[in-house]
């Protein structure tokens, strides 16, 4: 049974947490998680594509027990905090691409682990005393959405997002490991995602697997675009459709989002300009330090501007976008990056009603290019024209 003042502790932890932006707040214990064998399958199905620090022994040891994170935790909390910013318009009339609206603002990670931190603060003034603690939020070992479940703040979708029931699953997550007995919250134990498989139908490249809730990051759009820092598979392309960071298509469809959203007035979430759809061909010609400078702070240096420029090659090629055409030739006579250059070949072909000034323009291309890697691209973009 808990104590008083533990409980009085764990009621003005979530008041302050409110206070410093968090939308939601729960508190579990450090067990293990219920659902190891599940994360152990995705690893072994190799559904965690080229992440390998997500099946290092190290880190599925410490997944699966708290304790070697924290030696002696005795609480977790867990803190959603809701980023949806309602619907955003194309501020040019150019070729824009999608980005997840995550990374529609400054990058999450240094703005949850402020707070987090303001919170440790605010707990370590109420006891008087220092505690132990780790911090996370979405970088840690921690099976996030478990804890979250078992915390109270919603159930694990098909989609392997966290659903609340008051506001969906525009919520990232993060956690404070404490030292600190506290009283626990009821989880939430039903699944109310029901029959629905919206999500499932939606992907694009089918990454959601049917009844397993697991997702093959081999072919997961955010994973492709943010992750992968090599070619994208070429069988994957034409299905990203104008998505260049992250894919928001599984949450754009759930039936708990499109009733329950609730906008955003958190500055730090609000869209920068022309963010949530940057034009194309500034990203495609864009050096690098114009890159660094656009993107400062911003979750899409993650991706840096050679996988920037690939993804907006790609989204171009899919669109085939009338002044996308020139800027697409430049880049595969000109670009400095191989990469870009492989998938602006690529994306060329993607012009079916240009295709004797492609064929023209790639065989330029296949005389002066000296990479094996592009050289490859412009003969299977060639290719493709002639099938």
């Amino acid at each position: 049974m808990s104590s008083l003042p533990n409980l009085h502790l764990s009621q003005t932890i979530k008041q302050k947490a409110f206070a410093l932006g968090f939308t939601l707040c729960g508190i579990t214990s450090p067990e293990p998680p219920p659902h190891l064998a599940h994360y152990a399958q995705w690893i072994d199905n190799g559904y965690h594509a080229e992440m390998g620090y997500m099946a290092s022994e190290r880190n599925r040891e410490r997944r699966a027990d708290i304790q070697k994170i924290l030696p002696g935790c005795k609480s977790v909390i867990v803190l959603a905090t809701n980023y949806y910013q309602g619907d955003v318009a194309p501020q040019s009339h150019a070729p824009t691409g999608k980005v997840g609206r995550y990374a529609w603002n400054d990058d999450y990670h240094d703005v949850i682990k402020a707070r987090l931190l303001d919170l440790v603060a605010y707990i370590e003034e109420t006891l008087g005393h220092a505690v132990n603690q780790r911090v996370y939020t979405d970088t840690g070992p921690i099976l996030e959405g478990e804890f979250a479940q078992r915390a109270g703040l919603g159930w694990l979708g098909k989609n392997t997002l966290l659903i609340s029931p008051k506001i969906g699953s525009w919520v990232l997550l993060s956690e404070i490991l404490l030292d600190v007995a506290l009283p626990i919250d009821d989880p939430i134990t039903t699944d109310h995602c029901g029959s629905c498989t919206r999500c499932i139908e939606a992907c694009p490249t089918e990454a959601i697997l049917e009844d397993e809730r697991l997702i093959d990051a081999n072919k997961c759009i955010s994973y492709q675009t943010i992750e992968q820092k090599a070619a994208i598979p070429v069988d994957l392309r034409s299905q990203f459709e104008d998505w260049i960071f992250g894919c928001d298509i599984c949450q754009e469809v759930c039936p708990w989002n499109t009733r329950f959203a609730i906008p955003t007035l958190d500055p730090a979430f609000l869209p920068r300009p022309h963010l949530p759809t940057p034009e194309l061909v500034t990203l495609l010609e864009m050096e690098q330090a114009d890159f660094s400078k656009a993107f400062k702070g911003s979750p899409i240096k993650r991706t840096k501007r050679r996988g920037m420029a690939r993804n907006a090659a790609v989204a171009l090629g899919n669109m085939q976008a009338a002044n996308g055409f020139a800027a697409l030739q430049t880049a595969l006579q000109q670009h400095d990056e191989p990469l870009v250059r492989g998938h602006a070949a690529w994306a060329l072909a993607q012009y079916t009603a240009e295709i004797e000034t492609v064929k023209q323009v790639l065989q330029a291309a296949l005389a002066l290019e000296t990479n094996e890697m592009v050289l490859l691209e412009i003969k299977n973009a060639y290719a493709s024209l002639l099938a």
